[in-house]
């Protein structure tokens, strides 16, 4: 795990990432980066009305993240490990998917000038799930919009992220199957999964220990 400095989790919405964040930050005793995703004042609205607070919801997020990515450039990046609940570069798949031509050409135009250069993660953590799996965490958690989040944008999400990491290639990647599994409330699903972590170093990898079960 020394190798791995700067770890990214990855996934749609109600997978699990930020929890996970915050459990394997606290096994390897590194710096938390969340995605500042209850103080965006857009997102209630985008959930419940749609592609009317689109733009304003994704250019919230984008200066965000741009500022924390500053942040990160100015300290010593390699000084500690750094445990990530989003991964830049997937900002586009977001934009890409919620905002029409114009706004997208726009975001585009905004991104160029920010002239934003992430880091690359040593590692980027994927948390698959079913859409059943999602819409019923969601269910159990207590947010301001998590309720207003429709089974048809949960679909194309899973989607979207399903296309961006079939051709992602800056690194390494653990694609994990999370459908089934909790590793931040089971401690054996959590410790098969550090383990798992620990052990990828490079390349893309899979990680589904239901069906390695059932083998």
């Amino acid at each position: 795990m020394s190798e791995s400095r700067y770890i990214a989790i990855e996934g749609p919405i109600g997978v699990g990432k930020t929890a996970l964040a915050r459990r394997l930050a606290a096994s390897l005793s590194a710096e938390l980066v969340l995605e500042e995703v209850e103080e965006n004042p857009f997102l209630e609205r985008f959930y419940r009305d749609g592609r009317s607070a689109a733009l304003p919801a994704q250019m919230f997020f984008l200066f965000a993240r741009a500022r924390q990515i500053e942040e990160l450039r100015q300290s010593d990046l390699f000084a500690t490990t750094r445990i990530s609940d989003y991964l830049f570069t997937r900002d586009r798949l977001f934009a890409e998917l919620n905002l029409d031509a114009e706004e997208l050409k726009l975001y585009d135009q905004i991104v160029a000038n920010l002239n934003v250069e992430p880091p690359v993660p040593d590692l980027v953590i994927y948390l698959q799930a079913s859409v059943d799996a999602l819409m019923d965490r969601l269910a159990r958690r207590n947010t301001s919009y998590d309720r207003f989040v429709e089974r048809a944008y949960l679909e194309e999400l899973t989607d979207a992220y399903a296309r961006f990491f079939h051709d992602y290639d800056d690194g390494p990647l653990l694609i994990v199957n999370a459908s089934q599994i909790d590793p931040v409330g089971n401690d054996a699903d959590y410790d098969r999964l550090f383990r798992q972590i620990e052990n990828t170093t490079g390349g893309r990898h899979f990680f589904n220990p239901v069906a390695a079960a059932l083998a």
